[in-house]
């Protein structure tokens, strides 16, 4: 259960500002732009209500409007990059996930877990095109995803029980049994590594490991995504997974330089 579900009880949480956010969150890939209907439908509020946050963020510029049609302004990303910026995982991994990448010549990213979801915090990507178009701040859902089973592998079992909730197949090669689910979680907490073959879209395979901090938390998940044209489940675990073992040795060194106050700094969760 995320932070937010379980404080919406909560006599401090702030219902107005929460359905603010879920105003900016009905904008994305596939609606890049929004009438004031459209964004009503997808929230769940009044016309009326809307209308305000809408011309709210926009006074505040984080919405533009042509009259009719609303869309995201740049300014938005200052929210994402306040994040960003405030943790030091991604600028002490980025060096090792290129030359990573540059070895292996397929992408590799880092995840951290949200709620059900994964976030993705780096990603170097490869020239080649893939399908899927994933960027810093992509979210995927953790069952489906090698870098998700990973940080899923890693939480006490009430807690991932409540994270799992619904299965959803994306292909045919899903998994959406729990119980199945639960023993590939559990295989996977044993080995230290996790792979995917084509779950949440088809010709996409990925391995992943954990990234543990100067405690020996899981903070984080790293993996290397290649076409399933050009590598086989045996190539995942053969020739990828030593090197991004190796790759995630580095940046877990890294880690543990940082000065102690930087510590709670890593990821920001």
């Amino acid at each position: 259960m995320s932070r937010t579900n379980s404080n919406a009880s909560s006599t401090f949480f702030v219902q107005s500002l929460a359905k603010g956010l879920s105003v900016l969150k009905a904008f994305g890939h596939d609606n890049p732009q929004l009438t004031l209907s459209d964004v009503a439908r997808e929230v769940g509020l009044s016309r009326a209500a809307a209308r305000r946050y809408l011309l709210t963020f926009e006074a505040l510029g984080y919405v533009a409007s042509d009259g009719r049609l609303f869309t995201l302004r740049p300014r938005v990303l200052e929210l994402g990059y306040a994040y960003l910026s405030s943790i030091r995982l991604p600028s002490l991994a980025l060096p090792h996930l290129e030359a990573l990448v540059a070895h292996t010549k397929e992408s590799s990213s880092i995840s951290v877990l949200d709620g059900a979801e994964i976030v993705y915090i780096a990603r170097v990507p490869t020239k080649r095109i893939m399908t899927v178009n994933i960027d810093v701040g992509t979210r995927f859902p953790a069952a489906a995803t090698s870098m998700g089973r990973v940080l899923l592998a890693a939480l006490e079992p009430d807690d991932r029980r409540q994270r799992i909730g619904r299965l959803v197949r994306y292909t045919d090669r899903t998994v959406v049994q729990v119980s199945r689910l639960e023993t590939v979680l559990k295989r996977i907490s044993e080995q230290g590594w996790a792979a995917v073959d084509q779950e949440l879209e088809e010709g996409l395979r990925s391995v992943a490991v954990p990234i543990r901090d100067n405690k020996g938390q899981v903070v984080a998940a790293a993996n290397i995504s290649a076409h399933a044209s050009r590598a086989s489940m045996k190539d995942l675990q053969e020739r990828f997974l030593p090197r991004l073992q190796s790759a995630v040795a580095h940046i877990e060194a890294d880690l543990l330089q940082l000065p102690l106050q930087d510590t709670t700094r890593i990821t920001g969760l």
